[in-house]
């Protein structure tokens, strides 16, 4: 697996990539948003580990774009732990967001777990494939296909917490569930992250975000994917 490790603090770099190369891994480095997005294009790596205050081009911007046109996961890592730091992140469509300082371990744990989540979709298309209304959820390039054809992009987060929900369609499913299953089970996350991406995945499918038809809340408990 190839890593790209970007950060324009020489010491914050040197060290992860020796905790990655230690661990097995193949490490490329940045040290600026713009090298970033031509080594993401150019060297095609399998995860991306992202400071968010870099020269250029923020890892924020940097993360947008990406999403644009790729898939591949995304870890940000930045000295700002608070929650609305986090949400941006996660808004940004990034897979996880780390606080600095970090332990080594959790970082070495975050990075198995997303690439875990990426390869377990990436060769499960089958099993990825659901229907319910007249929405199709399609593994390859991770879309939803409306019945008329139309194509809704989707980042790998929002396709596996989509997978969830649409797999349980008619099912309250909890926070600890949906976090369990679509970040992984040694995932701890917070239930307002879930938010985020529920949000996110309204203004992509439900025809009215303010009034959705598929995205419920289920206050107190967490969220269900309504059959028509």
């Amino acid at each position: 697996m190839r890593i790209l490790v970007v950060d324009d603090d020489p010491p914050s770099v040197k060290m992860t990539a020796f905790l990655l190369r230690e661990e097995g891994y193949e490490v490329i480095t940045a040290d600026n948003g713009q090298a970033a997005l031509e080594a993401i294009h150019t060297k095609s790596p399998d995860l991306v580990i992202l400071d968010v205050m870099l020269p250029h081009i923020d890892g924020l911007e940097v993360t947008r774009r990406v999403r644009q046109t790729m898939d591949v996961p995304i870890i940000i890592l930045s000295a700002k732990g608070e929650t609305v730091d986090k949400v941006s992140g996660l808004e940004a469509g990034a897979d996880d967001y780390l606080a600095k300082p970090f332990e080594p371990s959790e970082l070495l744990a975050r990075v198995k777990a997303v690439l875990r989540r990426s390869e377990m979709f990436a060769y499960d298309d089958s099993q990825a494939r659901v229907t319910v209304g007249d929405l199709r959820l399609d593994p390859v390039g991770s879309k939803v296909v409306r019945a008329d054809g139309t194509e809704i992009e989707l980042t790998p987060i929002e396709f596996r917490l989509l997978h969830v929900l649409m797999r349980n369609a008619g099912r309250v499913l909890s926070h600890d569930y949906l976090l369990a299953n679509a970040w992984g089970y040694d995932y701890e996350g917070y239930s307002n992250q879930i938010a985020v991406y529920i949000r996110r995945l309204r203004t992509k499918i439900e025809r009215n975000p303010g009034r959705p038809e598929y995205l419920q809340t289920v206050r107190g408990i967490g969220y269900k994917f309504e059959k028509p």
